[in-house]
């Protein structure tokens, strides 16, 4: 009998313990604009689903400068109202007991080079099973990548398209030598793909949504030789890009001294994407705005032409859309010329996956 009671309890135990997020529903509230970076990072579901925060910040004084300003001055007009929609996104998911932080890599790997801790994704499930599924690669300003602007803002739209969607942390700054935000890349979509059955996703077709120099790594990825077939990863079945940098050539030599030294080997960044674009090359839809100051010489004029006349070339199925007011690093591009874009480019790839 009283072995009985204890296997009761103990199950009981059990059930309560896998129940646990749903439980601590109360005590992890919805954040708004006026919720500070402070209690953000002091909610509850922040804390226990791993979501990373920390967009702006490299140093603790930048911590510091930040944590009592509110999320309305965090985001940018273009992508607040979208951002803020995200984290409640991200906490109503874990208090259901949804997992939304994946490790791309093995505990192992990670215990043997501590760089690879940061390569993590962002789940925000679809819905309804089945779903389509597309991977946001944020654009990083050699420092931090952009997962709360660019990244769960463009989520946030796309689940309510009916996606599932993945956002992609992924080597920056000193730690992106060695190709290692294109080897981040290829590991991701290996881990996504293989969790179609254990979430009930579709990633067959997989939309790859790249952001500025996060464009750039999507394009390469996209070349079969230099990027998913040499990983051995799935090819996406689109690319769309917003403000993508199609070539690093002002920058690369000062990559190649801080961050390869000694390695003179191929590296991403050297790579135009135009000359990337092959016959097999997935479909594209991209665009920049002509008032982009923060990377004229790489994308208006020059290179954004120089990528449709390679897809032309190639007779690579594409769209391109330049817009008169559509500054750098506005995401989804509310309040801008660039608002709609991305429902644009989600029927151009349901268009071509159709076909």
């Amino acid at each position: 009998m009283r072995k009985t009671v204890r296997v009761l309890l103990c199950m009981v135990w059990l059930m309560l313990c896998a129940a646990l997020p749903a439980f601590g529903a109360e005590s992890a509230p919805h954040v708004t604009a006026e919720t500070t970076m402070a209690q953000l990072r002091a909610n509850p579901a922040i804390q226990g689903s791993g979501y990373y925060t920390y967009c702006r910040e490299m140093t603790p004084l930048m911590v510091e400068r930040w944590k009592n300003k509110t999320l309305h001055d965090y985001f940018g007009d273009t992508d607040r109202e979208s951002g803020i929609a995200a984290l409640n996104l991200i906490i109503d998911n874990y208090n259901k007991g949804v997992k939304v932080t994946y490790q791309v890599y093995t505990p192992e790997e990670i215990e043997h080079n501590s760089s690879l801790g940061c390569v993590q994704l962002f789940y925000y499930p679809a819905e309804t099973p089945n779903a389509k599924t597309a991977i946001v690669v944020p654009g990083n300003a050699l420092t931090a990548t952009s997962e709360m602007g660019e990244g769960g803002s463009t989520a946030y739209e796309l689940h309510n398209r009916g996606y599932a969607v993945f956002v992609l942390r992924y080597r920056t700054f000193l730690d992106l030598g060695n190709n290692a935000p294109l080897e981040d890349l290829a590991r991701a979509v290996q881990l996504v793909t293989s969790l179609d059955e254990e979430l009930s996703i579709h990633t067959q077709g997989y939309a790859l949504v790249g952001y500025s120099s996060g464009g750039q790594l999507v394009g390469v990825f996209a070349n079969k030789e230099r990027g998913y077939g040499y990983y051995g990863a799935a090819k996406p079945g689109a690319l769309l890009l917003a403000y993508p940098v199609v070539n690093f050539s002002e920058v690369k030599i000062a990559y190649q001294a801080l961050m390869d030294t000694g390695n003179y080997g191929w590296h991403y960044y050297c790579s135009s994407v135009a000359d990337l674009i092959t016959d097999d090359y997935p479909p594209v839809f991209f665009w920049y705005g002509k008032d982009d100051k923060v990377l004229p010489w790489m994308i208006n004029q020059v290179q954004g032409p120089a990528l449709q006349a390679a897809l032309e070339a190639h007779k690579v199925p594409y769209v391109m859309k330049v817009f008169e007011s559509a500054p750098h690093s506005i995401g989804v591009g509310y309040t801008t010329d660039a608002e709609g874009w991305l429902t644009d480019a989600v029927a151009f790839w349901e268009q071509q996956t159709a076909a």
